[in-house]
Formats: C-alpha cells, structure tokens, sequence
C-alpha cells in the first residue's frame, strides 16, 4: 500500500462535481506530479489529502484518501495532527510579518515540539533542508518580507519542514517565479526525495518530467492516466494524455 491512496474519492463544492471517481497511489519518499490544464481539479485533489477544503462553505466528499492505511476523512480523524504531518507550500509565497527565525519556529512553537538550543538546531536544519541556511544565516532576525520571491518560497519550505512531516504537499511553488528561482525549488525538491514524500501540482509539463517519478494527468475532474513518469511521457496510454502532451489543449 501506497503512502497515499484514494478510493473512488469525490469532491463537490455545493452542486459543483469537481472531483470524480478519484483512484490513485502515491509511493513512500517519492516525487508524484499531477499536472492537467486549468480547472481540471489538480488543486482541489492536492488539498482534499490534508483536508484544507474543509474550510471551504459546501464542500462534500464521498469515497476515502488513506494515509498509511487509515482514512483521514474517518469521524476519528485528528484534522489538527493530519496537517502537521502532511505540510503545505502554497502556489504564491506566503511568509508571515515576521523575523525568518520566527517564520521557520512558528510551527515548533504551536506544536510545542522544541524549544531553547534544540529550536535553534531545528531552524537552521530546516533552512539547510531548503537551501537557504548560507544566504540567511546572518539574517535570521530580519523580516522575512525583505527576502526576494524565490527566497520566500525557500522560506515556505522550511517553515513546512521544521513541522517535520512526513508529506509536503507543493501546489504550482514556481508559478510566481522567475526561471532562476524555478531552478532552485525543482533542485531543492530533488534533494528532498528519499526524505519525503512530495506531490506537486504543475501546469508545466516540462517541470513534471524534470522533478517527479510518478504523474498523474487530470482532465475535468477524472483521473485520466497514472504512471511512472518516464513512460507516462513517453507512451501514454490515453488518446486524452497524448494530446495533452503533445500541446493539442491546454
């Protein structure tokens, strides 16, 4: 069993069907990618895992998401533990008005997991983790608004890593920047395989052959082809997939 598997999940938002029939498995200390054209409900799949469309007025689901065999939309579910486990790095950067140090403890500090020295050690380990230690370690008490785009979406990773989870969520982390910045998240995100397991969503096709071992391609809700992603590229099973690739819509 996967880390992450979903059986015949689906999501709508009032009467809106966004998600259908959703079956898929996402394999321990691996990278997957979903990718799909705009408004094919890669997002919503990527926020059902750690159940941020809870917060969203007239969202319903049917079906299950299993997070080491046990479904986190179950009564008993700890939605509170489910997203320290499973962190989250939004589409555009999002640090906190406060210090770097503050933003990368900020989690500790909630969850009530380090404190003193051992703070400290977590901080710089997790800016390490994000390749960001060397260009912030004689900074750390500075606003974390005055680092650039790239180096705040760094930032957002650390502040996700030093939660120590075991799954970083990473819905479309290059879309606001630049090709330079991109670079070094796609780098950073290989560095992070065999640690964690990562699922990225991604409207580029090319990012999703770079970074991931398994893609998924969604179109309007469904979950048209899964694969490892060599040969998802390379031989698709789906006239749908094809097409995509291949630049016919998007």
């Amino acid at each position: 069993m996967g880390k992450i598997q979903t059986k015949k999940f689906n999501l709508w938002f009032k009467s809106n069907h966004v998600l259908k029939d959703v079956d898929f498995e996402v394999k321990e200390n691996e990278v997957t990618a979903i990718m799909g054209p705009s408004g094919c409900g890669k997002s919503t799949l990527l926020r059902s895992i750690n159940r941020m469309n809870d917060l969203i007025i007239g969202c319903k689901t049917v079906g299950e998401i299993l997070f080491d065999g046990q479904n986190v939309y179950s009564a008993d579910s700890n939605v509170y533990d489910l997203r320290r486990r499973i962190g989250m790095v939004f589409q555009k950067p999002n640090p906190f008005p406060k210090s770097i140090f503050d933003n990368v403890a900020f989690g500790p500090r909630i969850h009530n997991t380090a404190k003193g020295e051992k703070l400290n050690e977590l901080v710089e380990k997790s800016l390490r983790g994000s390749a960001l230690w060397g260009e912030v370690k004689d900074r750390l008490h500075e606003s974390a608004l005055s680092l650039s785009g790239g180096q705040q979406q760094r930032l957002c990773i650390a502040r996700a890593l030093a939660a120590e989870p075991e799954i970083i969520l990473m819905d479309e982390p290059c879309s606001a920047l630049d090709p330079a910045a991109t670079l070094k998240i796609e780098s950073l995100i290989g560095e992070l395989r065999g640690q964690y397991t990562v699922i990225i969503v991604t409207h580029n096709l090319q990012q999703a052959a770079r970074v991931s071992d398994y893609t998924a391609f969604m179109y309007v809700g469904e979950l048209i082809e899964f694969s490892e992603t060599k040969s998802l590229f390379t031989n698709p099973q789906n006239e749908l997939t094809a097409n995509y690739i291949n630049g016919k819509f998007g």
